[in-house]
């Protein structure tokens, strides 16, 4: 069965010597921190919040206890409000909302979804709590209770991931000129940020990083600041992974804080003609071998993912022809709204057994196949739009295939449905033009480094948030994206 299904079962994968905060791995100083460490993450997978409150409290009033070591215990203690946050839902909740698009909805009917594990949920301290967006998520996830929607309302998903004009205009312009960067537009973006009033308190420091683009040839070029708010800011530099332009503003008594950047770059569309007879094993150097091992947490070789490999791979020994098998499985799994990146201890084992997964789920765990078959593999991510229709976080990613070099792969939207292969395929060699990079890895520090914990510790598309007494986590603040194409711009 190549589709992954049924409800997920946390298990405890991590190497608990490397454990992800504020976007960087730390180690535990030692065999018995260690220890302790891993039995309240197991605590908090197995849904014994108060047990791992005691245990976290019980570490914490360990004498002569260093500050990465509570560091590390306080974020387990964070974790858990950030997953009662995620999963706040009950029972007569989810049947009240389900109720209202499904007019006929019954008991059985709610139970087989249930026993299916459809509706996402878990026990916390003998409580059965649901996933905010479980009821939503259904009509992704059950063709049945899609079908009974009242007024079977569309889903508003981006217009490119079906067959699209800029497909062919991508494809016919790469294949006529012999470039693999085409199809180039000019485009103006705002990002913001707006932290609630009262969020930090009167006269301190508000600290907020924003998403800001880096150049990367034949990808997104020419940036160019246009605006500011504040009008002092800070953009970190080009080597920075996931760059952002931060700022400073001290917080004002019953009164929101709104921070913005307004920039033009131009950005390309990328496709690669790939020839699979022509694709060979690549040599691995130090580079290519740093994007092919295990790097957890989210990068674990673990056996259900071996195993699941061997099931999709069989006898193939061609890379390019591992990576279709292996994007079609991906692919298979259908896309749902997430809960938090932070709360999870292993992404790519989530999105394996849970039966759903949003787009960073389903990248990292097609990195972590191709790269479990010697298939270097890497994040890419950022923002996707369209002429003034639809805007998303989204998360794609880069595999290397010999001779062609780098080649981009976005699983999430998939393989396409036009009777043309090669449109069909356009996801697995090449990306539209409509989407802006933010992110060339995961889980990187951001510049200047913040001093308390990440609200988002995998990605970096919202922006952060902190004062000196803490992170201000996403509760606590709102974004918001602007992208538009600039018509009759200059784009060489």
């Amino acid at each position: 069965m190549l589709r992954p299904v049924g409800a997920y079962r946390a298990s405890f994968v991590i190497s608990i010597a490397l454990l992800l905060y504020s976007g960087e791995f730390v180690s535990a100083a030692s065999n018995e921190s260690s220890s302790r460490l891993a039995a309240i993450i197991q605590s908090i997978e197995n849904g014994h919040f108060q047990e791992a409150e005691a245990q976290i409290a019980r570490a914490l009033a360990q004498p002569n206890l260093d500050s990465e070591r509570r560091a590390e215990y306080e974020f387990q203690r964070e974790r858990m409000r950030r997953i009662l946050l995620d999963f706040t839902l009950t029972d007569e909740e989810v049947r009240s909302q389900l109720g209202r698009q499904i007019p006929d909805l019954t008991a059985e009917q709610l139970e087989a979804w249930n026993s299916a594990g459809l509706l996402e949920c878990q026990v916390i301290d003998g409580r059965k709590l649901y996933f905010n967006r479980a009821p939503s998520n259904l009509f992704r996830l059950s063709a049945d209770a899609a079908a009974r929607r009242a007024g079977r309302k569309p889903f508003f998903d981006s217009p490119l991931e079906k067959v699209h004009p800029h497909h062919r205009e991508v494809r016919d312009a790469a294949l006529a000129s012999g470039e693999s960067s085409v199809a180039p537009r000019r485009v103006r973006i705002t990002q913001s940020i707006t932290v609630e009033a009262d969020a930090v308190p009167a006269g301190e420091t508000i600290r907020v990083w924003l998403p800001f683009p880096r150049s990367i040839p034949g990808q997104q070029q020419k940036i160019r600041v246009i605006d500011s708010s504040p009008a002092k800011h800070t953009i970190a530099p080009e080597a920075a992974l996931q760059r952002a332009v931060y700022f400073e503003d001290s917080a004002r008594s019953g009164k929101p804080a709104e921070f913005s950047i307004t920039y033009e770059l131009t950005i390309f569309a990328r496709y690669f003609a790939v020839d699979e007879s022509k694709v060979v094993p690549a040599s691995m150097t130090d580079d290519l071998a740093r994007h092919t091992g295990e790097r957890p947490p989210h990068i674990v070789f673990t056996e259900a993912m071996r195993n699941f490999s061997r099931e999709v791979v069989g006898d193939e020994k061609n890379p390019y022809r591992i990576a279709q098998k292996l994007f079609a499985a991906v692919d298979r799994i259908p896309w749902a709204g997430a809960r938090e990146y932070s709360t999870i201890v292993n992404i790519s084992d989530y999105a394996l057994k849970a039966g759903h997964a949003d787009c960073g789920q389903q990248t990292l765990l097609l990195m972590t196949l191709l790269r479990l078959n010697g298939i270097p593999a890497r994040w890419q991510s950022g923002w996707i739009f369209s002429d003034g229709e639809y805007d998303n976080m989204h998360d794609w990613g880069w595999l290397y295939l010999a001779p062609y070099g780098w080649v981009p792969m976005d699983v999430t939207f998939g393989r396409m449905r036009s009777g043309d292969a090669a449109i069909d395929n356009f996801y697995l060699g090449g990306l539209d033009a409509y989407r802006v990079v933010f992110n060339d890895d995961y889980s990187q520090p951001l510049i200047p480094n913040k001093q308390h914990f990440r609200s988002e510790t995998v990605d970096f598309q919202r922006g952060e948030v902190e004062w000196r007494g803490g992170n201000v986590y996403f509760d606590r603040w709102d974004y918001a994206f602007k992208a538009q194409v600039l018509s009759g711009a200059t784009v060489d």
